[in-house]
């Protein structure tokens, strides 16, 4: 069978990494894919964006299968246009991405269906989201209503930050964010305390399955500090998702969303990631839902799998999700995010890029913005690259992962020195 990823980040090349490890894949294609992606042997880049020139080229190549990487392609409706003509394809249609591309929607959604988040009012008018800001006081959180690359939040500790952000996200929209009727809008909501955890699951439309658990990083700085990113780095399993906050992020959050969108003539299938923060009383809120793989979660998560990646995603494209269970390498994978200079606001490109060392199948350098120019890798984007490893305990796998981190080298390139401190 051959198979098409579809995205050109850290993610796609840590999912197609994964896929062409399954028996009964013959190649693996990714569209566009990066340097990493390039370089592999085993990988084959597609030069191709547009949802219907793939689905052409898709149809004209025998693919198998199709697994939707990132949001823009899904909220541009890549999967209602694969299924119009008969095509496997993993990820949800354009309408049920919107949980992901309207926060607004998906607030909304989860307030009907009582499924538990934080407290929220929806603005355009930025006067009005001044007003709400000066009547609630801060710590309040503001997210663009869009997507925006995992950027489009604020945790606003003071008032003057909340008001900043409105300005920044309303006024300026320097995001660039539209929401899905046109225009800058913001969702504002009540700022929730406790430990946060990325929950992602397999949906088939009726089931779910849920991968292993992770902790992402978002904050630039060490001891998270610096303003909110894509991510800095991930680790699996996450200790703070213990059996019972597992079953409540199931019970409570993943089984109400499947039946809430089938409810809403949204059958979902594809990835779900729910961002929880789980309270120190134990219990779990619903910070945010993705429709794809979390980013660099991805990572460390396809690093632990044994599994046949390929025909667990292929039963969930036939609602078969149900007589499946996943594998699992009990070792500690842990990811380490090496940024571009300038980032999150303003990363610098063309930076050359030496120091990657070959693949190993327990350490592996997954790659993000990164483009071949020659034989040269080159920066071409935000976040560079992921350094993943495995090993046997927290420590031993960043020890492992740092080692690495320390020896690429490029201009202006910063990283994090505490990834998976929640752990340790």
């Amino acid at each position: 069978m051959k198979v098409l990823v579809i995205g050109g980040g850290g993610r796609e090349h840590a999912l197609a990494w994964k896929l062409r490890q399954s028996e009964g894949v013959s190649q693996v294609f990714v569209a566009p894919g990066n340097a990493g992606t390039a370089r592999d042997p085993g990988l084959h880049n597609l030069p191709v964006t547009d949802k219907v020139a793939l689905r052409e080229w898709a149809q004209a190549n025998g693919i198998g299968l199709t697994v939707v990487g990132p949001e823009a392609p899904l909220a541009a409706g890549v999967v209602d246009e694969f299924r119009a003509h008969g095509l496997p394809i993993f990820g949800p249609t354009r309408a049920a991405a919107q949980l992901e591309s309207s926060k607004a929607f998906s607030k909304a959604f989860m307030q009907r269906h009582g499924i538990p988040t934080a407290r929220y009012q929806t603005f355009t008018d930025a006067a009005q989201a001044h007003a709400y800001v000066q009547a609630e006081g801060a710590p309040i959180v503001v997210k663009a209503d869009g997507l925006a690359a995992g950027k489009g939040v604020v945790v606003a500790m003071t008032e003057e930050e909340a008001h900043e952000a409105i300005d920044f996200m309303l006024l300026d929209n320097k995001l660039g964010v539209a929401h899905n009727e046109g225009g800058a809008r913001v969702v504002i909501e009540e700022f929730l305390v406790g430990e946060e955890a990325s929950f992602i699951v397999l949906c088939d439309g009726e089931h779910a399955l849920a991968l292993a658990t992770s902790q992402d990083h978002k904050r630039l700085l060490d001891a998270d500090q610096g303003p909110n990113t894509g991510g800095m780095g991930a680790y699996s399993p996450a200790p703070v998702v213990t059996p019972e906050v597992h079953e409540r992020a199931m019970n409570e959050v993943i089984l109400p969303t499947l039946r809430g969108m089938a409810a809403d003539g949204l059958p979902y299938t594809g990835f779900l990631y729910a961002g929880l923060m789980i309270t120190p009383d134990g219990r779990v809120k619903t910070l945010e839902f993705n429709c794809r793989m979390g980013d660099p979660e991805t990572q460390p998560i396809m690093m632990r799998l044994r599994s046949n990646f390929a025909q667990v995603l292929l039963a969930a494209t036939r609602a078969e999700l149900d007589g499946v269970q996943l594998d699992w390498d009990p070792r500690v994978a842990l990811g380490v995010v090496l940024a571009a200079a300038g980032y999150p606001l303003n990363p610098r490109k063309g930076d050359a890029i030496t120091g990657l060392p070959a693949d190993e199948a327990d350490r592996m350098v997954f790659h993000a913005g990164t483009t071949e120019v020659g034989n040269e890798v080159q920066v071409s984007g935000g976040r560079v690259l992921c350094v993943t490893a495995l090993a046997d305990s927290v420590a031993k796998a960043r020890e492992r992962a740092y080692a690495v981190a320390d020896a690429i080298r490029f201009d202006g390139a910063q990283f994090r020195r505490d990834i998976g401190h929640r752990a340790l």
